[in-house]
C-alpha cells in the first residue's frame, strides 16, 4: 500500500521537490488516467473516435475558449502532487485547462499566487476540461471515462490544497470543424474523490516500484562504464563533444566520415550523460532498418561491459501485424478484442523478463497474452530506457509518439539522428500534404448508394473548386491563400466522421476511411501554414490532379519536435555543406558543429575525377555512353574484384550496361560479371544482389563482378561492404534531382530568401549522393579501393567546395590515363 502522507505542492515550491533527498518518479495526470484506466477493444471502425483529440488545432481551440470566460476563470493552472513512500516520492503533475471561483460576493480578489489564494466561505470551486473534438457532439452520451478521470484528479489536488469539503467538474467539448460546444458537469465530496484518487494510485504502484528500482539499478551501472574500445584518432574528441552538447543543452551537427565510429561514439557520451542525470532516455533514430541494427549492436556491447538497460526497437505496424490485413477492430482482429484489458499485464510481464526488446521478442509476448503487437510495443516505449526507431515516431505529426511528446509535454530526452542527411527530404515529407480532385468524385460515388445528399453536395462544392484550380493550371499554379477552400473541405470532414461513426460497417468503408483521415491530415496541415510553405496544384503524370501544402523549409516543424528533449545530435557521414542542414534542421542559430577526423589513410584510396565525360542530358549521346562504359571495362580489368558503378537515373544505367555488356562480349578474356538494380525491388532479391559480393572471397567468380546502381537508390547508401566485398565505386555524374515542378518551386523559394536557389534544389542534394554512393567503398582501417567520378563538372570549384577533407588528394584522369593511374595504385597497395 502506499504511504497515506500526501504533499501538495503548488509550482512556486517545486523546488522543495527537486532538493529532497529521495528519488522522484514523475507521471502527468493525463498519463497517469489513460494508462491505468483505459479498456475494451481497438477500434478504428470510428473515424478519428469519440476521444480523438486534435493534435495542432487543440491548443488554439482551448485558448478560444478560455478567452470567453470571465474574470473568475483562471486557465492554465499547474498542479502538482507529491506522494511519499519509503525510497522515492511520486509526482503527480499536470495543468488544468480553468478553475472557476464563483461566489455570492460581487468580486473575488486573487493573490499573485493562485494556489495560495484566500478562498470565500461561500465560493463554489469548479474544474474545467476542455477537449477538442473531431466528432460530432450529439453523439456523445456522457464524458469519455479518461476525460473525466484527468479532470478528477485535477478536483482532488486542489481540493486537498484548499481544503474543500465538495468541488465540481465541468467537461467542455468543442468541435473542432463547428466549434460548436458541449457540456456535462459533476459535483463531487473530498470523500468520493479521495476514495476513488487514493484506489488509483495503489494500482500504479507496482509500476511506479519497478521503475524506481531499475532506474536505480541502471544510473549504478553507468558510473563504472568505460568506452568498448582503444580510442581511435578523433573519436575520443568526438565522444567529448557529445557529451558536452548535452550537458548544454544544445544541439550538434557532425560530419562523421566512415571509420570515425559515429555510432558507439555518440551512443556512449550519451548513455554518461544519462549516467549524470543529464537526461533520462536516449531516442536513436534511423531511416532505414540497416542503421537501427547497428545502434542496437552498440548498446548490446555496452550491455556487455555492464550497462544495465532496456532497449527496446520499434517495428513498422506493417511488419509487426499478426493478421493478413491490418483490420485494427474486434470484428476482424482477435488481438484487437479486449486488447486494453490485457495489455497492461502483457507490458509488465515483458518487462521483468527481457532487457533487448527485438521484433521477435515483442511478437513471441504479444501471441502468449493475445494482444496487438504494436500497440504494446508502443506501451513498452514508456518504461525503457532507449528506444531505437524511425524518424517518424518523433518528428512526423501523423505518427508521432503522444505519450512523450503530445502538445504541451516535454521530457529528459537525448535524440540522436543517424543519416540526418536524409531527414531533410523526409521532414518536407512529414510536414506536406496533397489532396486529389478525383478521390472526392469517388467519395461522391460511394456516399450515393447510402443516400448522404448533404455530404454529396458538401464534395460537389470542392469538386468545383478543385475543378476551377485545374483549368487555370498549365504547368503548375502556386496559391497565396486557399481559406475558403479550407473552409468548405471542414464542413465535409465533419460530417464525413458523423457518417462513419453511424455506419461502421458497409463495404466501401476502408476506402472512405482514407479519404477522410487524408482530408484531417491536409486540414492538420494547414493549420501550419506559415511563409516556411508553399501552396500549389498540378497535373501529375498519371492524370491526376493535386494540391499540396509543401513543406519547403521543415526547420521551424521540426524545431518544435526538437524542443521535446535537451540535446539533439544530427550526425551523418555526408552532411555537408553543414550550414545547409543546420538551416533546413533547426531554427537555432546557436548550434554547434563538428567534424570528426577520419581513422583512414591517403594511401587507402585512389580518388580519380574523369575530365572527359559528362551526364548532362544534352550531352547524353551514344559516344557518351561508350566513354562511361569503357571507364568502367578499364577500372574492372585492372584488379579483378567487386565494383559498383553508380548512375543519375534507370535509363542511363540501362544505356550504359547495354555498351558495356557489348564490350564484354567483343572481348573473349573478358569474364566479368554484371548485376544490375531493378525499380522496386523486394527485400529477397535485395539481399540476393548483396550476396554475390560475397562470393568473390569463396572463389567462386572468375573475374570480376560490376554491379549497375541508381544513386540515392537502396544500394547507394546504408549497405556495409567490407575488405575484398567492394574495392571500387564509380559514380557518373553530379547526381542533381531530376527537374520537377516541386525542384523548381525549391529553387525559386530558396532563390529568393537566400540566393542560393540551385544549390538547395539540386547541387547539395546531388552531391549528397554522390557522397554517400563512394563511401561504399573504404568501410574498415585494412580496406583499399578505387573511387571514380565521372563528370568534368566535379572539377569545378562549386563541386570541389563540397568534397569532404578526406578527399583532399584528387587526380584528374580521361579515358588513356586511367589504367596507367590503376595499375599504379594496385601495384603499390
Amino acid at each position: 500500500m502506499w504511504n497515506q502522507s500526501f504533499l501538495c505542492y503548488n509550482p512556486y515550491m517545486s523546488k522543495k521537490i527537486e532538493k529532497n533527498e529521495k528519488g522522484v518518479i514523475k507521471i502527468s495526470v493525463r498519463d497517469l488516467v489513460e494508462f491505468i484506466l483505459r479498456e475494451g477493444d481497438i477500434d478504428n471502425r470510428h473515424g478519428r473516435g469519440a476521444s480523438a483529440e486534435a493534435m495542432l488545432a487543440g491548443g488554439r481551440i482551448h485558448r478560444k475558449i478560455q478567452k470567453r470566460m470571465g474574470s473568475n476563470y483562471h486557465a492554465e493552472v499547474p498542479l502538482k502532487i507529491a506522494i511519499e513512500e519509503d525510497e522515492y516520492q511520486l509526482v503527480i503533475e499536470g495543468r488544468a485547462d480553468g478553475i472557476l471561483i464563483e461566489s455570492a460576493e460581487e468580486e473575488i480578489t486573487f493573490a499573485d499566487n493562485f494556489n495560495h489564494m484566500t478562498m470565500p466561505e461561500d465560493c463554489k470551486v469548479t474544474i474545467d476540461e476542455i477537449k477538442g473534438m473531431y466528432m460530432k457532439l450529439d453523439l456523445l452520451d456522457d464524458a469519455v471515462g479518461v476525460h473525466r478521470a484527468q479532470a478528477m484528479c485535477y478536483a482532488y489536488i486542489y481540493a486537498l490544497q484548499h481544503d474543500l469539503a465538495t468541488i465540481s467538474v465541468q467537461m467542455t467539448y468543442c468541435n473542432l470543424d463547428t466549434e460548436d460546444i458541449r457540456y456535462f458537469h459533476y459535483d463531487y465530496t473530498f470523500e468520493e474523490l479521495a476514495i476513488w484518487f487514493e484506489k488509483l494510485i495503489t494500482e500504479y504502484k507496482k509500476w511506479a516500484d519497478f521503475q524506481f528500482a531499475w532506474k536505480k539499478l541502471r544510473q549504478a551501472s553507468i558510473k563504472p562504464l568505460q568506452f568498448p574500445f582503444s580510442y581511435r584518432e578523433g573519436q575520443k574528441e568526438l565522444a567529448a563533444g557529445v557529451y558536452r552538447t548535452i550537458s548544454r543543452k544544445k544541439n550538434l551537427f557532425i560530419q562523421a566520415p566512415t571509420g570515425a565510429g559515429k555510432t558507439i561514439s555518440t551512443v556512449f557520451p550519451a548513455v554518461k550523460a544519462v549516467g549524470e542525470d543529464l537526461a533520462d532516455k536516449i531516442f536513436y533514430l534511423t531511416a532505414k532498418t540497416i542503421t537501427g541494427t547497428v545502434a542496437r549492436e552498440a548498446f548490446e556491447l555496452l550491455r556487455k561491459n555492464g550497462y544495465q538497460a532496456k532497449v527496446l526497437t520499434i517495428t513498422a505496424k506493417e511488419k509487426l501485424c499478426l493478421c493478413e490485413e491490418m483490420e485494427c477492430n474486434p470484428v476482424n482482429c482477435p488481438y484487437a478484442k479486449g486488447h486494453y484489458d490485457r495489455v497492461n499485464d502483457a507490458v509488465f510481464s515483458l518487462l521483468q523478463k527481457e532487457d533487448m526488446i527485438t521484433r521477435e521478442v515483442i511478437l513471441e509476448q504479444a501471441k502468449e497474452y493475445n494482444v496487438c503487437p504494436f500497440e504494446m510495443c508502443l506501451d513498452t516505449a514508456t518504461w525503457v530506457d532507449d528506444i531505437i526507431c524511425d524518424y517518424n515516431y518523433v518528428f512526423d505529426p501523423n505518427v508521432y509518439l503522444k505519450r512523450f511528446f503530445a502538445d504541451g509535454t516535454t521530457g529528459d530526452y537525448i535524440f540522436l539522428v543517424d543519416e540526418a542527411h536524409n531527414l531533410v527530404e523526409r521532414s518536407r515529407e512529414m510536414y506536406s500534404a496533397i489532396i486529389y480532385k478525383e478521390d472526392f468524385l469517388l467519395a461522391k460515388k460511394i456516399l450515393k448508394k447510402y443516400g448522404q445528399a448533404k455530404l454529396m453536395r458538401e464534395l460537389e462544392k470542392c469538386n468545383r473548386v478543385l475543378l476551377s484550380y485545374k483549368r487555370e493550371c498549365e504547368k503548375y499554379v502556386i496559391y497565396e491563400s486557399i481559406g475558403n477552400f479550407a473552409f468548405e473541405l471542414m464542413n465535409v470532414a465533419s460530417d464525413l466522421d458523423e457518417f462513419l461513426q453511424k455506419a461502421p460497417e458497409f463495404t466501401e468503408r476502408k476506402d472512405l476511411s482514407e479519404f477522410y483521415l487524408n482530408l484531417r491530415n491536409f486540414l492538420n496541415i494547414y493549420e501550419l501554414l506559415d511563409d516556411h510553405y508553399v501552396v500549389y496544384a498540378e497535373h501529375e503524370q498519371d492524370g491526376r490532379f493535386k494540391l499540396k501544402l509543401y513543406c519547403v523549409d521543415p526547420s521551424k516543424n521540426l524545431q518544435e519536435r526538437i524542443n521535446k528533449g535537451n540535446a539533439t545530435i544530427f550526425f551523418s557521414a555526408t552532411l555537408l555543406p553543414v550550414g545547409y542542414y543546420k538551416s533546413l534542421l533547426s531554427t537555432e542559430t546557436d548550434n554547434y558543429a563538428v567534424y570528426a577526423k577520419t581513422a583512414f589513410r591517403e594511401e587507402q584510396k585512389l580518388l580519380l575525377l574523369g575530365n572527359d565525360v559528362s551526364s548532362k542530358y544534352t550531352r547524353r549521346s551514344a559516344g557518351e555512353f561508350e566513354r562511361i562504359a569503357s571507364y568502367v571495362k578499364k577500372t574492372t580489368d585492372a584488379k579483378k574484384g567487386n565494383y559498383m558503378v553508380f548512375f543519375p537515373s534507370y535509363k542511363m544505367m540501362e544505356q550504359v550496361c547495354d555498351v558495356f555488356l557489348e564490350k564484354c562480349q567483343s572481348d573473349p578474356s573478358c569474364e566479368t560479371e554484371t548485376l544490375i538494380q531493378q525499380p522496386g525491388m523486394k527485400e529477397e532479391e535485395r539481399e540476393s544482389f548483396l550476396q554475390a559480393f560475397s562470393e568473390e572471397l569463396s572463389g567462386e567468380r572468375k573475374g570480376s563482378l560490376a554491379a549497375f546502381c541508381v544513386m540515392g537508390g537502396i544500394f547507394g547508401e546504408g549497405i556495409d561492404l567490407k575488405n575484398e566485398q567492394l574495392i571500387g565505386a564509380i559514380v557518373v555524374g553530379t547526381g542533381l534531382p531530376q527537374i520537377s515542378n516541386e525542384r523548381e518551386i525549391l529553387m525559386g523559394y530558396f532563390e529568393k530568401r537566400l540566393g542560393v536557389g540551385f544549390d538547395y534544389a539540386y547541387r547539395y542534394p546531388g552531391m549528397n549522393k554522390v557522397l554517400q554512393a563512394a563511401g561504399r567503398v573504404i568501410r574498415t582501417v585494412e580496406d583499399v579501393g578505387v573511387i571514380e567520378l565521372l563528370d568534368e563538372r566535379f572539377l569545378q570549384s562549386e563541386y570541389r567546395a563540397l568534397f569532404p577533407r578526406e578527399w583532399e588528394r584528387q587526380t584528374v584522369c580521361r579515358i588513356d590515363t586511367v589504367e596507367k593511374y590503376l595499375e599504379e595504385f594496385w601495384n603499390r597497395s
